[in-house]
């Protein structure tokens, strides 16, 4: 045999692995609310191709590929055990029982790094939270988007209505098609059918009503069978507590906002401070793409580091906000054609810092530039540290916290030598350290942090949202502190 054909052969058997792991991947979650995890991406409804990437892909991270020859025992002996909701990482599994020299069988160790989610110490499955969705634009329409793929077993969060003002004729046609295809996160992975005369979009078997109204003030989302929702504002026409406060109408619990809040509305960042919002909080914020980019690895340097002060600066795809040609704009610069143009403008990124880290005692700036493409951004992050190090030290370190610690869904890492920003459209991190760009020399450190900021930051509101409704499951094996 041929070198060409052995390496056929050898991708032909993975396939076939990748393939038996399919369906077991997909009755953990429907019967058991389980999601089975590959270094912090989720393998439920994935390809064979997919999955087999995965794999690959915790080379960038862990120095070696996983194969899923290594990871099929784990997710087998996962079907003995007695699971409840939870999400677990095989790839975890997968390293960590290559560590343990107590000769464990797999069977055996896994039924030990997972008992917080078996027998009697594993939770209940949650009754549906209801979500609305408040305005239905590109971040309201991506969280729809995540809403109903987390749908999976019937259990956690239920899209339940979508408020927007009525556009005209076909209105609900128009906003469907827009959900079904996007130029820039692709087609829409199901089916979606409309029911003009009910106003009803149907998206893999989720019904959702379209509420048309032009204030919060004129809707009873109880008539619509909606109750103890939580309400996503994804338009920013309100900001602080007693505009937000207008949403909470009945059937509305909790209102949480996609844009940096204002006064004393808690702006909450999913992996750094989202456990200090208190259980009668009923307004909140999710902070920005930016603040949700610079704020986990900030800490991560800070806590290993300490920072002493830093800069950020922030080369941004443009946004809707932004005109397509010259025209009257209120901001400064931004009424300067959107995709002809680099347009400084400012970012609050900055001085949301401090909502979010109240503990670091450093001052960081910030500024922003707009620049012409859709989607992906990237953050340069200036700190002058506590003490000096070396760049393969924060490599070493950010590497490690990308992989095994509490930060691990809001940091990704990459080493590829020629990543450019198309290549991080739809990632579900908060931001991705570019090993190639690090720059460090002495107690400087210059850190380049990429981030989808619209699919990544849609996946930091939905993971607060998951956290306040109660159905945030734990993850084991549990990250290291």
């Amino acid at each position: 045999m041929t070198v060409n054909e052995d390496s056929f052969t050898h991708w032909k058997h993975r396939e076939e692995i990748a393939e038996s792991m399919i369906p077991i991947i997909g009755k953990l979650h429907r019967e058991r609310d389980v999601t089975v995890l590959l270094h912090s991406r989720s393998l439920v409804n994935k390809s064979v191709v997919s999955i087999l990437k995965t794999h690959r892909f915790a080379r960038q991270i862990a120095g070696e590929e996983l194969s899923v020859t290594e990871t099929l025992p784990f997710l087998q002996a996962l079907t003995t055990l007695d699971l409840g909701p939870s999400q677990i990482d095989i790839g975890l599994l997968a390293e960590a029982h290559r560590a343990d020299d107590r000769g464990l069988s797999v069977a055996e160790f896994t039924a030990e790094a997972v008992a917080g989610a078996t027998g009697a110490h594993k939770i209940d499955r949650r009754e549906p939270r209801d979500v609305v969705l408040y305005g239905f634009g590109r971040i309201g329409r991506l969280l729809a988007r995540l809403l109903i793929e987390k749908s999976g077993s019937g259990n956690g969060l239920r899209l339940r209505a979508i408020v927007v003002r009525r556009g005209g004729e076909q209105d609900i046609v128009k906003r469907a098609s827009l959900l079904r295809r996007d130029s820039v996160h692709g087609q829409f992975q199901g089916t979606i059918t409309v029911d003009e005369a009910e106003s009803t979009i149907t998206a893999n078997g989720n019904t959702i009503k379209v509420i048309y109204a032009n204030d919060p003030s004129e809707i009873d989302y109880t008539a619509y069978g909606v109750k103890n929702a939580i309400l996503i504002d994804n338009t920013g026409k309100w900001r602080d507590r007693e505009g937000l406060s207008q949403h909470l109408r009945p059937g509305v619990d909790k209102v949480v906002l996609t844009a940096p809040g204002k006064g004393d509305v808690p702006n909450i960042v999913h992996g750094v401070n989202h456990d200090t919002l208190k259980p009668d909080e009923r307004i909140l914020s999710c902070a920005s793409c930016t603040t949700n980019a610079i704020v986990p690895p900030l800490k991560a340097m800070a806590d290993e580091y300490g920072v002493l002060r830093g800069h950020v600066e922030t080369v941004h795809s443009f946004t809707n906000d932004q005109n397509l040609l010259d025209n009257y704009h209120k901001s400064e610069r931004r009424g300067r054609s959107a995709p002809l143009n680099m347009v400084i403008t400012e970012t609050g990124a900055a001085s949301a810092v401090a909502k979010a880290l109240p503990d670091l005692d450093a001052t960081i700036t910030g500024s922003s530039i707009r620049v012409p493409v859709p989607d992906v951004s990237i953050a340069i992050l200036n700190l002058q540290l506590a003490r000096p190090t070396n760049r393969q030290e924060v490599l070493d370190h950010l590497r490690k916290v990308s992989l095994t610690s509490p930060l691990k869904r809001q940091i990704d890492f990459i080493s590829a030598p020629d990543a450019v920003s198309s290549d991080f459209i739809g990632s579900r991190h908060a931001s991705i350290v570019d090993a190639g760009a690090l720059k460090v020399e002495g107690d400087n450190a210059i850190l380049y942090l990429w981030y989808d900021n619209e699919f990544g930051y849609s996946c930091q509101v939905v993971r607060v949202v998951q956290y306040v409704s109660g159905v945030e499951y734990p993850t084991f094996p549990a990250p290291a502190a």
